[in-house]
């Protein structure tokens, strides 16, 4: 039987990772390294390597940024009192928050300024929900699942609203959103859904993907939400699902009696690292290469003015 690696179609960079490396490219193009980085821009581990061969220094505290130098946010967004510290210490930021976390952020704020309470589900700890709860210094409670909605009080049920992470399962937020309506009748539904476009189209293109192949590889890495969403999304699809961030972390054993093996990537995974985990896939006896069809993404969000080209 010939053997084949499917390819998800889209997969890779979204236009938000897109703009946020740009920014940190354009900004040491134009300033001149170092430039300092709060957080890493992406999830990327081949990125983040990249960009600091290039004169990007990723901290986690403003303190760790000598006065007078360029701060960039990464494209998880910040809390406010982030803006509020870097404003004091008189550094020149560059926002590279993605325009879709952004949307959250203003959301989050029209809520609280109608004397609304806020419920966010997501993932604690990851720096995106950590820059959306930050929007407010109160009034914000973080859901990761059913059960906590279970247990969840809140001050005023007949004021209440919920947010999402924008890199969760589409599936995942769906049953949290439903226990969520059960339990507080009156609460009000974002304008808009907040997953993000990119992380839709991917998650619905690795199901399709997933029901073709006996088995996928997600290119992405460890600490990349919507990487683990996609590998996940593919496992409830009932096929072995792996994720790699390198070609090294490929085993010859999963791919024995394999004939059909998917591979797609996180919005924050390069196509260079695809290409490398193809060409690994194809010294384990499968050569033949089919891409999917799928929805064609045309968005794209500028640069800061200041960096854009004259």
């Amino acid at each position: 039987m010939s053997k084949t690696i499917m390819l998800a179609n889209p997969r890779g960079f979204c236009a938000g990772v897109d703009r946020a490396i740009a920014i940190v490219e354009r900004a040491i193009e134009l300033y001149g390294a170092p430039i300092y980085v709060r957080h890493e821009v992406v999830h990327n581990r081949f990125v983040v390597d990249d960009l600091r061969a290039k004169g990007a220094v990723f901290i986690e505290e403003l303190k760790d940024v000598p006065p007078g130098c360029t701060l960039i946010y990464s494209a998880h967004g910040v809390p406010l009192s982030v803006r509020a510290e870097a404003e004091a210490l008189g550094l020149s930021v560059y926002d590279a928050t993605c325009p879709l976390v952004t949307k959250v952020h203003i959301e989050v704020k029209r809520m609280r300024q109608a004397g609304m309470e806020i419920v966010m589900i997501g993932h604690a700890g990851h720096p995106e929900v950590e820059g959306t709860m930050g929007q407010a210094d109160s009034g914000m409670y973080l859901v990761e699942s059913e059960a906590d909605v279970a247990k969840l009080q809140v001050s005023n049920p007949e004021q209440l609203s919920y947010v999402s992470q924008t890199t969760l399962s589409v599936d995942e937020t769906r049953d949290i959103i439903a226990a969520l309506k059960a339990r507080f009748p009156a609460i009000h539904s974002p304008k808009k859904d907040d997953i993000c476009y990119a992380t839709q189209n991917r998650q619905d293109a690795v199901k399709l993907l997933a029901e073709q192949c006996d088995m996928v590889v997600v290119v992405g890495s460890p600490n990349s939400s919507n990487s683990n969403r996609l590998r996940e999304v593919a496992a409830l699809k009932g096929v072995d699902a792996y994720m790699v961030d390198n070609t090294d972390l490929l085993e010859p054993e999963w791919f024995v009696g394999k004939s059909r093996v998917g591979v797609t990537a996180g919005a924050s995974a390069p196509e260079v690292l695809v290409q490398a985990v193809i060409d690994r896939i194809k010294s384990f006896d499968i050569s033949q290469v089919t891409e999917l069809p799928g929805v064609e993404e045309t968005t794209v969000f500028a640069l800061p003015p200041a960096l854009r080209p004259a």
